[in-house]
């Protein structure tokens, strides 16, 4: 699947190239920095990025608020803002122009991470025809980071047993028998994890296929849990397992 390519518009250099050695950790492909107006319009028409991380301070007249205005006028294009400024009226004029997402500079790896799979998430989620992909940290990594209270926890996909839709979230069953809740659909959760690895069973669970261990005609057990196989899912789930 396409990697998902963010655009750097920061005229700070030395912050732009923190920036981008911290996507590349993620997996993230990108392109720029641009560090003026004209500059981020020429790297959207050259380098056609998926998401856009813009600093509101920029060289010359037009600053971070112009692009982000041409953008939802031009482009439809999910943007973050990264800033060092948190008060009252920047934050006024970022609300009429919409962020996908809002940073305040200094920030860290996981918190650039969040945002951008979740601004890119609800951006496509909202579009009837956006581009269907899925972020490069999710097709490359063995490991996602799930917002667990006021922390982003590392999860890896060897410690996930089973998924537990519940209403509007997911419960996370891990190997440890840690718990954790996150704010989900099971079939957005599902998409973000490893394809193939992770299989749904019934309308509320989905499993890792490495801990099944018996299937019986209604349920099966994995590390010594019974859980329900629904009909519509029998199938899919045999055929996923190479049993015919």
């Amino acid at each position: 699947m396409a990697e998902l390519k963010i655009g750097i518009v920061e005229d700070e250099l030395v912050i732009a190239r923190t920036i981008l050695s911290t996507l590349e950790e993620l997996g993230y492909s990108h392109c720029g920095p641009a560090i003026n107006y004209t500059e981020a319009l020429e790297m959207l028409e050259t380098d056609k990025p998926d998401l856009l991380l813009l600093d509101i301070q920029l060289s010359g007249r037009k600053d971070g608020f112009d692009v982000a205005e041409r953008l939802n006028e031009t482009y439809k294009l999910p943007f973050i803002f990264l800033t060092a400024n948190s008060d009252i009226e920047t934050i006024d004029r970022a609300k009429k122009v919409k962020p996908h997402a809002y940073i305040v500079k200094p920030f860290t790896k996981e918190e650039l991470y969040a945002a951008i799979e979740i601004a890119f998430h609800n951006f496509t989620g909202a579009q009837t025809s956006g581009k269907a992909k899925t972020p490069a940290a999710f097709t490359t990594k063995n490991f996602l980071f799930v917002k667990d209270g006021y922390v982003f926890r590392k999860v890896f996909f060897d410690e996930l047993l089973y998924l537990e839709s519940e209403a509007n979230y997911v419960l996370l069953h891990l190997v440890s028998r840690k718990k954790i809740m996150v704010r989900s659909t099971i079939n957005d959760f599902t998409d973000q994890l490893e394809p193939g690895r992770f299989v749904r069973i019934h309308r509320r669970f989905a499993v890792n296929n490495h801990f099944i261990e018996d299937i019986f005609p209604n349920e099966l057990t994995i590390r010594g849990e019974k859980l329900p196989i629904g009909k519509s899912y029998r199938a899919e789930l045999l055929r996923g397992l190479g049993i015919f």
